[in-house]
């Protein structure tokens, strides 16, 4: 009985280590862990007659991000001001762009430059 006693306490005892470890995994997902950093995707929406850009933007920072600027390239900026905690917004290049990259800037040496990506295509939808 002794012995099945120990078996079961290391059993347990591994279980609980393991919990941990992986509890500490999800946590580090869920819990931003630097103070100022920006998510920034840019997403090109190629149409039959027309190509539509926008970017989206959101603070992944456990800080508020100041003095937030888009760069579009082609001399075409946005000042966006403030974004909280978590906050996401999504903007769109202003006509004539050529729509290739663009820059995020913020206070606290916050800086992200990015090229577009296509938005993928829809095969099979709706008769096409």
């Amino acid at each position: 009985m002794n012995q099945y006693t120990i078996l079961a306490g290391v059993g347990v005892g591994s279980i609980g280590v393991m919990a941990v470890i992986f509890g500490m995994d999800i946590i580090k997902l869920t819990i931003s862990t630097q103070d100022y950093d920006v998510f920034v995707d840019p997403l090109l929406d190629k149409q039959n007659l027309f190509v539509m850009g926008r970017v989206t933007i959101q603070n992944t920072g456990s800080q508020p991000l100041t003095n937030v600027h888009v760069n579009f390239g082609a001399g075409d900026t946005l000042d966006l001001g403030t974004l909280k905690t978590g906050q996401k917004i999504i903007v769109s290049p202003p006509p004539n762009n050529p729509m290739e990259f663009v820059m995020i800037s913020a206070d606290n040496d916050v800086f992200v430059s990015k090229a577009y990506r296509e938005m993928p295509k829809m095969v099979g939808m709706m008769g096409s």
